[in-house]
């Protein structure tokens, strides 16, 4: 089953077009990552996806319903969509565990000891255990980033959105991270990861897609768009990447 299938998206800002014409389709359990210089619409895709940002044409299904339909309830949508940003957006002011049991007990009105052995589960589970009472000030920039990551799982999402994690985070803090989304990817989990780590996608994604001007330029399993890029423009762009280390 296709969990997710997005069809001719199209986004202007200004007048010009950030998703142009954009085809996506996710299956179940799968992992696919968006790879592609600045400005080629893959954060704008996952809040377009998230419902975050207005589409101007275009059609996007999950599980084969029609969430970018007028008159569809944006809220009752993200309530099966998890999202991750760049930066953590904690609550400086709430606590790890009252951070991750905010929206499943204002949103989703569970009892307060429903979601907060939930929680519990999910920070031991994710190696946070120790860190349920600390503020987000006494955590690592790597340890605030898996707590925004249990955060989303709390809501256990058909479909979780990470839009470049780990670029907020210095390079000794990157691989905890990542390997928290591998443990999900084992768990079957669908996602959806704008990144600029093209090893982790080689790694961990099932298929890969280039975007470029707004499109899915060239899209496959990871060792033939990394490995044997078709496409011109996806050679140049990864050609770049391996001249900087970064592949």
């Amino acid at each position: 089953m296709d969990v997710l299938r997005c069809r001719g998206l199209r986004k202007e800002f200004g007048g010009q077009a950030v998703l142009d014409s954009l085809d996506l389709t996710v299956a179940e359990h799968q992992v696919v990552a968006l790879i592609g210089a600045s400005g080629s619409g893959k954060s704008t895709l996952l809040r377009c996806v998230n419902l975050l940002e207005e589409l101007h044409d275009g059609t996007i299904e999950l599980d084969g319903e029609e969430i970018s339909a007028p008159g569809v309830d944006p809220d009752k949508v993200r309530r099966r969509i998890g999202m991750v940003f760049q930066a953590y957006n904690l609550f400086p002011h709430l606590s790890v565990l009252d951070n991750v049991t905010l929206a499943p007990r204002r949103v989703h009105r569970r009892a307060r000891v429903e979601a907060e052995a939930h929680a519990r589960e999910l920070l031991d589970r994710m190696g946070l255990g120790a860190k349920a009472d600390a503020f987000p000030d006494r955590l690592s920039g790597g340890q605030q980033q898996r707590v925004a990551i249990v955060r989303a799982l709390a809501n256990s999402p058909r479909l979780l959105l990470l839009d470049e994690v780990t670029s907020a985070l210095d390079p000794e803090l990157v691989g905890e991270v990542l390997t928290m989304i591998r443990d999900l990817k084992a768990d079957g989990l669908t996602m959806v990861l704008a990144t600029h780590e093209m090893s982790f996608a080689r790694d961990v994604a099932d298929q890969v897609c280039f975007l470029d001007g707004g499109r899915v330029l060239e899209a496959g399993p990871p060792q033939q768009v990394l490995g044997q890029p078709t496409r011109p423009r996806t050679q140049q762009f990864l050609s770049r990447i391996i001249e900087a280390g970064r592949l």
